[in-house]
């Protein structure tokens, strides 16, 4: 809108300037032409009544008081020239003699004869300066004839331009315009502004829906009143994304629960027949060589009782670990002195490596304590199982505050995790153990993000690895 009007105030005001100088030049072409004619009546008029012979050499005589009598008749100056370019006679004060061309230039002579009407016309012979003001002078020439159309001298007719109208009216013309384009520059301004601002405030509210879609949650709509075509076709293929996301969410969902659910089943499975295998064997074996009369009967039975026992224990461990994370806990808030229960989840451990701290006597703290527990003594157990080829142990557990947060450190100097296990290390399928579900970290980090917290770890190789737990101190 800006460039539109600043554009066309240009255009309109070249316009104009070319308008206001063709009018001028058709004016002073038109009043040149009619004083010419005035001033050709005049001579002519003069040379009808005159009693001199009328032939060039009398020219003179004729026109010796006539010519200032015409001159101030028709208030304009003009000059008599013989048919070679002299001059004869001229009209101009004695003041202004110093201005008049005593003889006429060769090409105007040559333009005029060749003339179809015999007149000739110097567009701009000069420029003056008078009293400080540039005047633009033209120059007409025709042939003055006897009465029987003879040419005896040649009338050469100075006039004026007129430049008032360029002048004056121009420059007051271009002001009017100039501040009438002003008044609709500052309208076009706060029209463009107030414009801007119901389009982009549309547009913001779209950009900030934008922002927060999340295809975790449920996106809510957006809701624009009165919304102009374009708008609302932005926001109905907005929303009509939304759905399409939130039908793909719950399809993707479904999916990926099915498709962990197999994978668990496989784990499971593939668990379950590790202890299947030796139970079977020890079944074969035991039907083989039982021996009702044999002496040692009850010692091989009692051996493969404690065979078929562990590998029962073992299934039974498998299925314990299957139910503990397959149950979402429970959020059974209750105020709690964070470091106390720590310290008796550390204290189930006999280990001396096991070290507990505390920064504070007491952090309280709203969290589940079965919960709380459990994440403790996985982590516990998890830095015990990375110590085996370590000489000199050690698992140190500590509990301090960070701002609104408890944060619980378990530190070991274990064998650490490797580079290309950090990314799968919460995932619940995966262990780098021989044994085991590898369920206690996944359980771990869900219990911890049920109740609003995080969980991140730091390891390196043969150095050791810290998990760091951080609760919020108030769970709303």
């Amino acid at each position: 809108m800006m460039f539109l009007v600043l554009m066309a105030s240009i255009l309109i005001a070249g316009v104009t300037i070319y308008q206001y100088r063709e009018q001028s030049k058709e004016y002073n072409q038109d009043r040149l032409e009619r004083k010419e004619a005035q001033i050709k009546e005049s001579v002519n008029l003069t040379i009808r009544k005159t009693s001199f012979e009328r032939i060039t050499e009398k020219l003179h005589l004729i026109f010796k008081d006539e010519i200032f009598e015409i001159a101030e008749i028709q208030n304009v100056n003009f000059s008599i020239y013989d048919l070679e370019g002299e001059l004869i006679i001229d009209s101009h004060p004695l003041l202004n003699k110093t201005s008049v061309t005593t003889c006429l230039d060769a090409i105007v002579l040559q333009k005029l004869k060749t003339s179809d009407n015999q007149r000739y016309v110097e567009e701009v012979s000069h420029i003056e300066k008078i009293s400080n003001e540039e005047k633009i002078f033209r120059s007409s020439y025709t042939f003055i004839k006897d009465l029987k159309f003879r040419d005896i001298g040649i009338l050469k007719l100075e006039y004026v331009e007129d430049t008032s109208f360029e002048d004056k009216e121009l420059p007051e013309f271009l002001l009017r315009l100039g501040l009438v384009y002003i008044v609709m520059f500052i309208i076009a301004i706060v029209l463009a502004y107030f414009t801007s601002k119901y389009i982009t405030r549309s547009l913001q509210t779209i950009s900030d829906k934008l922002n927060k879609t999340d295809l975790s949650i449920r996106n809510p709509k957006i809701l624009i009143d009165n919304p102009s075509e374009e708008i609302g076709r932005l926001v109905d293929a907005y929303n009509g994304m939304i759905d399409e996301l939130e039908q793909s969410a719950v399809k993707l969902a479904k999916s990926e629960r099915e498709q962990a659910w197999r994978e668990m089943a496989k784990q499971v499975a593939h668990e379950i027949k590790n202890p299947l295998t030796p139970m079977r064997l020890s079944v074969q074996s035991f039907e083989r060589k039982f021996n009702p009369n044999d002496p040692d009967i009850k010692e091989k039975l009692t051996e493969y009782s404690k065979t078929l026992i562990q590998q029962i224990d073992t299934m039974s461990s498998i299925a314990s670990a299957f139910s503990n994370f397959a149950q979402m806990p429970a959020q059974q808030n209750e105020t709690l002195n964070v470091v106390k229960i720590v310290k008796l989840a550390v204290d189930i451990f006999n280990e001396s490596y096991i070290h507990f701290i505390a920064e504070e006597e007491s952090i309280v703290a709203k969290l589940d304590r079965t919960q709380l527990v459990r994440v403790v003594t996985n982590l516990v157990k998890n830095a015990m199982q990375a110590l085996p080829e370590v000489e000199n142990p050690k698992v140190l557990v500590t509990v301090a505050s960070d701002g609104d947060f408890v944060k619980i450190s378990v530190a070991d100097n274990g064998v650490g995790i490797a580079d290309e296990f950090k990314d799968k290390i919460f995932e619940p399928k995966f262990t780098t153990k021989t044994s085991g579900m590898g369920l206690g970290l996944g359980m771990v980090k869900n219990i911890v993000e049920t109740y609003k917290g995080n969980i991140t770890f730091t390891s390196q190789p043969q150095k050791g690895t810290v998990f760091v737990v951080r609760f919020p101190k108030e769970n709303n």
